[in-house]
């Protein structure tokens, strides 16, 4: 199964990998780089492990911090967002 990440997704991991590396270090951002690689394969092979959060978007905790918002359609792993799980849930959707 193919991954497709979004613009938004983008968007959102990187200013997490920059926030990362600013507060905690290089390594400290390749380690969360080298889990989110990780958690893409896992979805290839299990693509509806994540929770159902709403409709047909599942979830995923990516780190204690960080969740990953995705949806499964046409073959495709479509990544919509990663989420701080601190902010305003109402927020993930938006």
């Amino acid at each position: 199964m193919q991954v497709y990440v979004t613009p938004r997704a983008e968007q959102n991991f990187d200013s997490i990998v920059n926030y990362i590396r600013q507060n905690f270090g290089e390594k400290t951002a390749k380690e969360f780089i080298h889990k989110a690689d990780e958690i893409f394969e896992l979805l290839r092979e299990f693509p509806f492990m994540g929770q159902v959060e709403s409709g047909d978007t599942r979830g995923f905790q990516l780190s204690r911090q960080t969740r990953l918002l995705y949806r499964v359609r046409n073959n495709k792993i479509i990544i919509l967002a990663l989420f701080d799980v601190r902010q305003d849930p109402k927020k993930k959707f938006g």
